[in-house]
């Protein structure tokens, strides 16, 4: 059974668990906004240090790849490849809306109760800013449905999907899209925020598998380029 540590940091939320077996054994995180170049490596040494845990007993990195925020994307992956390195562990890359689509589906009963959830589909959604999320679809076993991608969201928005089946969307991105999708058959429950227990289980069968990421090459899934922008308060001097 595999003691692997996991890093999720593609949101506002910087969260990692060490888990066994995709069983949670120890969990540390924080939502109070993007401070991940304070608190990773922080949470991190807690999480062994107060479990009296050798970090050198884990078996795999797990890290969540996105799509997400660029600049907590970035972090993640630079620590969880840094440990892969020191520790000389494998490194395991776990798409950030995959991992919540996976852990709804897998853990329904948590979130809605229903006689016909055999009919529902999952939709996570990561806030991509104004009205674009990243979002993909799921079905009741976690397989996707389609493709993760960046979508602008508006009233008929998932509407072939709505007329055949509920959805369950969640996430930080689907708050504002409540607004816009108006169906009888749009539900808005589970989950919203993200978390590294969500990665567990795929990342125990991804270890189970060997199917490991090349530590020197290994990018994140940013799936739209890195804008800069300028504060509209900006002082010119």
């Amino acid at each position: 059974m595999a003691k692997l540590l996991n890093i999720e940091t593609s949101t506002e939320v910087c969260s990692v668990s060490l888990a066994e077996n995709g069983k949670t054994m120890f969990l540390k995180e924080s939502a109070d906004g993007l401070k991940h170049s304070e608190l990773l490596t922080v949470f991190i040494e807690e999480l062994f240090e107060k479990n009296h845990f050798d970090i050198q007993n884990i078996d795999a990195v797990a890290v969540s790849k996105g799509p997400g925020s660029y600049t907590g994307l970035r972090i993640g992956v630079s620590v969880a490849k840094g440990l892969c390195y020191a520790l000389d562990k494998p490194l395991i890359g776990i798409g950030s809306i995959e991992a919540m689509g996976h852990f709804v589906a897998e853990n329904i009963a948590d979130f809605y109760t229903s006689t016909d959830n055999e009919e529902l589909l999952f939709c996570p959604m990561i806030d991509a800013r104004r009205m674009e999320v990243y979002t993909a679809l799921y079905d009741k076993t976690g397989k996707a449905l389609t493709k993760v991608s960046a979508e602008i969201i508006d009233e008929n928005s998932f509407a072939e999907q709505l007329k055949q089946k509920k959805i369950l969307f969640f996430g930080n991105g689907a708050q504002k899209c409540g607004g816009k999708i108006k169906h009888e058959n749009a539900l808005f429950t589970g989950p919203e925020k993200t978390s590294a227990r969500f990665m567990q289980n795929l990342a125990e069968i991804k270890y189970n598998k060997k199917e490991f990421e090349n530590v020197a090459y290994f990018e994140p899934f940013y799936l739209k380029d890195f804008v800069a922008t300028i504060p509209k308060n900006k002082i010119l001097k």
